[in-house]
Formats: structure tokens, C-alpha cells, sequence
């Protein structure tokens, strides 16, 4: 530190105050320009300019001079005061300007490259799949029900029509709940969702109930849950002709094929009579393949005349109204129209797949 007050015979003269001012004023550009950080900065600017900087003690050092001397020494100070303010505000500038320069080489974008976008959802195929059949049976009248997917033995069994000693029961196909005397269960399928409704609404009614079940199976063509759509159409001439009518359209505008055989065989369900199996032509092939069993037929759903005994469970005249329902597996239908050969790729949520059929 260079002394201010180069003592002579008297006191301090006014030009030792300006040599010492000016010294300071050169001593503290200098040291200004040659820092590069903003903290050290205003490290510096507190040894100048600060309450006991070293312009400071140079102007309360006024005193010392002779009172003709003060009033032009004190301009100058003050002067040399608002130099070093622009000094360190000018520097204080360019260090920012340096320093934003760095962080925005730092964080260049380049805005030659491709855009990463936004991902986009989609709807599952099962979905996609239940939303097509219920519009295609919408489109002829058709209205949708949806009911709870626990129920009761009642109307999961005994209001269909199914005997205590029917197989259906059986532990190996339902998943019961204990729930002490009343017993409940997973829905093994949508059709407790008709019985509700027919105790609700009187004939004549045609809908449809999809929705999820569940059974005890697991493997390429068998999942625990999965999804059906089952329809009731009751009306005074609901007969099996109307019945066949009705599906061999469905399957035909579901797979767009106006060509597409059908074909019933009779089968056994304990809530119709009679009953039947329907088949269509293979959609994979023309002679024969894996997928058919080289038949060429391929069986999409059950279906069948409405038992007399289901109609009393829900108070319907069996003498004056007749009607058909029909039950078929969401997945199985989804399967055969995208050409997928394992029923569980539609629940393992592996983007690869799912994103095809978007």
C-alpha cells in the first residue's frame, strides 16, 4: 500500500493529496481490468470505494489540509469517485458479457437437427376392437349395458339357467370370493349384465353387454381376464332365422368381407335352446392352414335361443315373447382380424407391439 500522506515540515500539502489520489486512481483501474470474476470484483471495489476503502480515508483526510486547500481537493476526490464507479461498472459489464457468452457456447442448440416431437397415444386393439362391435350392432338398434363384474351366484348361474352340478362351477374355471353365507364370484361372463336388464326393461329389447370376466386359465389363446360381448334380442318374432340373419351381418361388415361363409353347428348351452356354434370361413387362408386347423373354418362365438327357464328367473311370458342371445371372446375377434397368434401379447404393454396398430 503506497502512503497517502508523505509527511513534510507543517503537515500534508495539496499536491501530496493529488499524487496519492492520483497514484490510487491509476492503482485501481488497473487492478479493475485485470479481474475476471464478478466476486472478486466487488472485493475490490469494497478495498476502493467501500465505508473505510482507501478513497474513503483519503477524503475524511481533508482535515488535515490547509481550509483554502479543501474545497478544490474535495472536487477532485469526488471526481476520482465517479471515475472508479464507471470503471467498476464498465468492468462489471464485460464480465457479464463474457460470462453469458461462455453459458451460451455452453448451451448451443443446434437447430439443424431434427425435431424430437411429442409422443402419441393410441387406442389398444382390444379397445379398438370392442369399440367397432359396438357400433356395427348400434348402427341396427342394438343399446349397451354394463353391470358389476363381482356378482352373485344368482346371477352368474342359477338366473342363466346353469345347475349346481353344472361344470362351470367348478373351482377350476371361477374365481370365488369367500364372503361368508352369500357367495360371490368374478363374473365368468357378461351375461348376469342381461339378467339385470331384463329385470328393468320389458320386451321388446335388443342390447348388448361388453365388458371384462374372468376364469381360471392361462395360456397362448387363454387369459384370467378378457373381454366379451354378449347381445339379447327378445321380441314376439325374435326367431333363429333373425338370429342367423343378424351375426352372419356382423361378421361380415366386422371382417369387410361381404363374401365371407358362416355356417351354425349345433352345440349346448344351458341358457339357450337351441343352441349352436357359429363358424366363418378362414380369414387367414383359402386352403387351409395352422390357424384353422387346415379346416377352413374358424369358430367365433356361441349362440342360441333364449331358455324358457331364464325368462321366468326375470318375469318375461315365455308363451308370448321369444328371443336369441349370443356371446363371443373380444380377443379371440381381435386375434383374427390383425393376424396375432399368442393372446397375451395384448397384455404384456410392449410398446413395439401395441404401437402397429396405431
Amino acid at each position: 500500500m503506497p502512503p497517502f500522506f508523505l509527511q513534510k515540515a507543517g503537515g500534508p500539502s495539496l499536491v501530496y493529496f493529488m499524487n496519492n489520489l492520483d497514484h490510487l486512481l491509476s492503482e485501481a483501474i488497473d487492478l479493475f481490468n485485470g479481474i475476471s470474476d464478478t466476486a472478486e470484483l466487488e472485493q475490490a471495489k469494497g478495498r476502493y470505494l467501500g465505508r473505510h476503502g482507501r478513497l474513503t480515508e483519503l477524503l475524511k483526510g481533508l482535515g488535515k489540509l490547509p481550509p483554502q486547500d479543501r474545497p478544490a481537493m474535495g472536487v477532485r476526490i469526488n471526481r476520482a469517485k465517479e471515475t472508479l464507479e464507471e470503471a467498476l461498472n464498465s468492468r462489471r459489464d464485460a464480465i457479464q458479457q463474457k460470462e453469458l457468452e461462455a453459458q451460451l457456447a455452453e448451451e448451443t442448440l443446434d437447430v439443424t437437427l431434427p425435431g424430437r416431437g411429442m409422443g402419441m397415444g393410441g387406442l389398444h386393439p382390444v379397445t379398438r376392437t370392442l369399440e367397432r362391435i359396438q357400433a356395427l350392432f348400434h348402427s341396427i338398434g342394438f343399446a349397451v349395458a354394463s353391470g358389476p363384474e363381482i356378482e352373485t351366484d344368482f346371477y352368474n348361474f342359477t338366473a342363466l339357467n346353469i345347475p349346481e352340478n353344472h361344470p362351470a362351477r367348478a373351482m377350476h374355471d371361477t374365481f370365488y370370493i369367500d364372503n361368508g353365507a352369500n357367495t360371490h364370484l368374478l363374473r365368468t361372463h357378461t351375461s348376469p349384465v342381461q339378467i339385470h336388464y331384463m329385470q328393468k326393461t320389458q320386451p321388446p329389447l335388443k342390447v348388448i353387454a361388453p365388458g371384462r370376466v374372468y376364469r381360471r386359465d392361462s395360456d397362448l389363446t387363454h387369459t384370467p381376464m378378457f373381454h366379451q360381448v354378449e347381445g339379447l334380442w327378445i321380441a314376439e318374432n325374435a326367431n333363429f332365422s333373425a338370429l342367423k340373419g343378424v351375426l352372419a351381418d356382423f361378421v361380415q361388415q366386422f371382417f369387410e368381407r361381404d363374401n365371407l361363409p358362416v355356417r351354425f353347428r349345433a352345440s349346448f348351452f344351458p341358457f339357450t335352446e337351441p343352441s349352436a356354434e357359429m363358424d366363418i370361413g378362414c380369414v387367414m387362408c383359402r386352403d387351409g392352414c395352422r390357424v384353422c386347423s387346415y379346416t377352413g373354418w374358424l369358430e367365433v362365438l356361441g349362440c342360441g335361443m333364449v331358455h324358457p327357464n331364464v325368462f321366468k328367473h326375470v318375469g318375461i311370458d315365455s308363451e308370448k315373447y321369444i328371443g336369441f342371445a349370443f356371446g363371443m371372446g373380444v380377443e379371440r375377434l381381435a386375434m383374427l382380424r390383425y393376424g396375432v397368434n399368442d393372446l397375451r401379447l395384448f397384455f404384456e404393454n410392449d410398446l413395439r407391439f401395441l404401437r402397429q396398430f396405431n
